[in-house]
């Protein structure tokens, strides 16, 4: 896997969204979250500025979440239900998308990814920035499933 890719396309799964993104410092970005959303959705998402995305259909199929501080904007599709991306609360000029949905890439293609502290988020307790809460590992067993 390139880490540096700097491009890509991306889909909702029945790909009536579809987006283009140039990302922020390629997929060296790969986090998860612990806030109440974050660990149910379970996503790995990487950065992008809010001018590097840009989607290319399906834009009135997307819907948006907003809960708590109604900060964050989490958007999703409408017909399928996948979260594509979100406008950070920790970073508002920043999109967090959703790795899954880039083409050719996968949350388990990363062996490791670093898990930060949305529960006690900076902007709640005024700490300078995000902290690692800890590390979400994946080993390969060498079998594949597909459901």
């Amino acid at each position: 896997m390139d880490q540096d890719i700097r491009e890509a396309d991306g889909a909702c799964h029945c790909g009536t969204v579809r987006f283009h993104v140039r990302l922020t410092n390629g997929l060296h970005t790969a986090r998860r979250c612990t806030c109440s959303y974050c660990r149910m959705r379970g996503a790995v998402a990487v950065s992008a500025d809010v001018g590097g995305l840009t989607i290319v259909a399906g834009e009135e199929a997307l819907c948006v979440y907003q809960f708590n501080t109604r900060s964050a904007k989490h958007y999703f599709c409408s017909k399928c239900g996948i979260y594509t991306h979100h406008q950070r609360r920790s970073n508002p000029n920043q999109y967090g998308v959703n790795v899954a949905c880039l083409t050719g890439l996968s949350p388990f293609d990363f062996d490791e990814v670093p898990v930060f502290d949305g529960i006690r988020h900076p902007a709640d307790t005024k700490d300078a920035g995000p902290r690692v809460a800890g590390v979400l590992r994946f080993a390969r067993s060498g079998q594949a499933v597909d459901g």
